[in-house]
């Protein structure tokens, strides 16, 4: 039996199937993603989505689908299925007897006397995608019509008809080649063996996504259909079909689609399948080694990167590209700040915490690390300079150290911490001033630095330094403790503080330097416990709270608005179980145990393998957002870490 099971007598059931969605990467950037029985129903679906150098590096949809005919004794029945406003066509999920996950996505149709079973591979570090069809069993002579669908267009944007096409292909061995608009990379398409290519241009209009629908954005689309390839097959034989940027050799397809199955990790219990996930979050591109954020639609972010970093690469034993990818960042730092979001042609530094949290990844791991040397050596410069940057007021948006030794931040309309949603321009939750998390982390990075410094007689450092950090514990308890709840203020402002209750200041108790008291953090504990815990996710603010929202639905808007104010985060448990270790020692095994085992179950829903960015506040908390996100996948190894450390 399987660990990813499906139930078989629902896969036709579409309120089943297309509620659970597929991913696999090339490990550089490129992804394919869609439903179980692949009808698309994102703008970011896929069978070859590929980020494209020509245009900043964005992710671009190449390949949309392919529909399969099968054609016996005059008769077709097509495998496709599309949705149309107000209905699917044609309805090829129909004849879905099985969906398998491991080693890689595989269906299994039943058409009359007809078992026919199609398995999707994406190739590691190319840019290839291949499908193999098997005629598991036919007692009459079969054909195979394979119909790609085209898009090429940015992830982001959406397709529509036009005379700008270009229609002409080249021939190229065993198939054809398009390119549709110009600064495009060639779609080789080529089958294994010899087939007939008939060439029969045209648009499929109206083609609807229905989730892009639901949250509110256009969601209808036309794709070019080049034409067909059609070739006999016969019982037991397989045929493979490769889309490639690059022309292939047919002859080298079984050998290679072979060859790649065998590379698949294998799937078979829930780290298995964490670890496969963070695999796909790691992109290798030319000499840089970078984290996405989540899929299918954010990019390099950085602030999730080193959040995400330690889970991803120190929880499945990869020193080395964790160390790739710290590499990577501080290159990236622009006057002490890292571009938050962004690509090589955009600069976005919005973002007061994320060079602060390159230290804690830096921290993570160095407790790998026999010695310090290397680590001071390759980082203790830059960590020095950032430091700097923010005491002598060299940052933009007002972030600036006061004179009691706390970060201020802040400038009207501009979200700087990772709460960032924004509804027409205005943040929602607008948090100016001395914030709790990034007062945490700022003294967390210096303790780390000093401690490092003193190791390696950088006293300089260290006498420049020792006064901000010893001042710092009490100002941060006189500006942030809330003695009649016994639990830290989210943010301090000209107004004094802010009391909601958020999960922004459990990192006083997670971080490895904290500058509250012990009874502090046992009343923050208590009350992030009491007031935001779920199974799923730290809600972003209390139920108590009239500005609570349990529910994250509707348009843009709505959505953004509930982002931060109700809705669960998975990423916040990394921090909260290990709070609760560090406080309650081996007691926090049933917290921990109880949420590894909720993850288990989600293995098969929303994005099959992988871990949701998000999920309602309220009951039965539903996931939303990413169908797998870096930083989600990411505490969730570090959570079962720290359970096996404990127990």
């Amino acid at each position: 039996m399987s660990y990813l099971e499906f139930d078989k007598d629902e896969l036709v059931n579409l309120a089943y199937s297309l509620n659970r969605e597929i991913l696999s990467t090339n490990r550089a950037g490129g992804y394919f993603s869609s439903t179980i029985v692949l009808c698309n129903t994102r703008r970011y679906h896929g069978l070859m989505v590929l980020p494209l150098d020509n245009f900043d590096g964005e992710n671009h949809v190449l390949l949309s689908s392919v529909d399969e005919t099968i054609i016996q004794r005059g008769k077709e029945f097509n495998l496709g299925i599309h949705r149309y406003p107000g209905n699917y066509e044609p309805r090829g999920h129909k004849y879905i007897i099985d969906f398998e996950y491991e080693p890689t996505p595989k269906i299994t149709y039943r058409v009359g006397g007809v078992i026919f079973e199609k398995e999707l591979l994406f190739v590691h570090n190319e840019e290839q995608f291949m499908i193999r069809y098997t005629l598991k069993d036919a007692h009459s002579p079969t054909k195979l019509r394979i119909k790609p669908f085209l898009a090429f267009r940015n992830v982001h944007q959406l397709s529509k008809s036009n005379l700008y096409v270009n229609k002409r292909y080249r021939d190229i061995p065993n198939g054809v080649k398009y390119k549709l608009y110009q600064g495009f990379p060639y779609l080789n398409m080529q089958l294994n063996k010899g087939n007939e290519f008939v060439a029969t241009p045209d648009w499929y209009y109206n083609i609807e996504y229905k989730e892009e629908i639901k949250r509110g954005y256009q969601g209808h689309e036309d794709l070019f259909v080049p034409g067909f390839f059609e070739i006999p097959i016969k019982k037991g034989e397989s045929i493979i079909f490769s889309a490639a940027t690059s022309e292939q050799n047919p002859l080298s397809l079984t050998r290679k689609f072979n060859s790649e199955i065998a590379r698949r990790p294998k799937k078979d219990n829930l780290e298995n399948c964490l670890r496969n996930a963070a695999q796909q979050f790691i992109v290798k591109r030319g000499k840089k080694t970078q984290i996405i954020a989540g899929y299918p639609w954010l990019g390099n972010w950085m602030r999730h990167s080193l959040i995400a970093l330690p889970g991803l690469t120190l929880c499945t034993d990869n020193e080395k590209v964790c160390k790739e990818v710290l590499d990577t960042m501080a290159k990236e730092f622009k006057g002490g700040l890292l571009q938050n979001t962004g690509n090589i042609s955009s600069q976005n530094c919005n973002s007061v915490d994320t060079p602060l949290w390159f230290f804690w990844a830096i921290q993570m791991y160095t407790q790998r690390q026999k010695t310090t040397d290397e680590v001071w050596k390759t980082y203790g410069a830059k960590m020095k300079s950032i430091l700097n940057a923010y005491r002598n007021g060299e940052l933009p948006h007002n972030i600036k150290v006061h004179e009691n030794g706390l970060i201020w931040a802040g400038e009207k309309g501009i979200a700087l911490t990772w709460m960032d949603a924004t509804v027409n321009g205005t943040p929602v939750t607008p948090r100016a001033g001395y914030q709790v998390e990034t007062n945490a982390l700022w003294y967390n990075a210096i303790m780390f630095t000093i401690s490092l410094a003193k190791e390696h007689k950088d006293t300089k450092f260290v006498k420049d330094w020792t006064p901000i950090a010893s001042q710092i514990p009490e100002s941060f308890t006189k500006m942030f403790w809330y003695e009649s709840k016994h639990h830290l203020a989210d943010f301090v402002d000209h107004d004094g503080q802010n009391i909601f209750v958020r999960p922004n200041q459990i990192f006083a108790i997670s971080l490895p330097f904290s500058p509250i008291s012990d009874e502090m953090k046992k009343g923050v504990l208590n009350a992030v416990h009491k007031e935001l815990y779920t199974i799923k996710g730290l809600r972003t603010l209390s139920p108590k709270n009239p500005y609570y929202i349990g529910l994250y639905e509707g348009d843009s808007a709505s959505r953004d608005k509930a982002y931060h104010q109700g809705t669960a985060w998975p990423w916040l448990l990394g921090h909260f179980i290990e709070a609760s270790y560090k406080l309650d020692g081996n007691i926090t095994n049933t917290i921990a145990k109880d949420v590894l085992d909720s993850f288990c179950e989600d293995m098969a829903e929303h994005g099959i393998c992988g871990i949701a960015e998000i999920y309602d506040g309220d009951p039965p908390q539903r996931p939303d957002g990413c169908i797998s996100q870096a930083w989600s996948v990411a505490e969730i190894l570090r959570i079962k870490r720290l359970y096996e450390n404990n127990i």
